[in-house]
């Protein structure tokens, strides 16, 4: 059973930084593709970041130079580092993976950007 946990949220003033993690179990994080979506209130939830297995990564545009996901596989945990918030990324954060098919959320974490 893939258990995916989130922690690292908070409220940050515009321009600030915040790391979130995911723990895994169930799953190894370096193989399979990882991904970091959010959830604006009203909004639909979107994709910000991912990493596959070989190590690429991508981005949606909105986060390319602020954001970065990186991993750490003795842990078993990928991380989002995002600087230089702003009040717009402010969202529930959830990591996700999709081994053979079928996906996997956790339960998020809040993240507010506001001064």
């Amino acid at each position: 059973q893939v258990q995916l946990v989130e922690s690292g949220g908070g409220l940050v003033q515009p321009g600030g930084s915040l790391r979130l993690s995911c723990a895994a179990s169930g799953i190894t994080v370096s193989r399979n593709t990882m991904d970091w979506y959010r959830q604006a209130p009203g909004k639909q939830r979107e994709l910000v970041a991912f990493i596959q297995r070989v190590g690429t990564t991508g981005y949606t545009d909105s986060v390319k130079g602020r954001f970065t996901i990186s991993r750490d596989n003795a842990k078993n945990t990928v991380y989002l580092q995002m600087n230089s918030l702003k009040p717009e990324d402010t969202a529930v954060y959830y990591c996700s993976a999709a081994p053979a098919g079928l996906r996997s959320w956790g339960q998020g974490t809040q993240v507010s950007v506001s001064s």
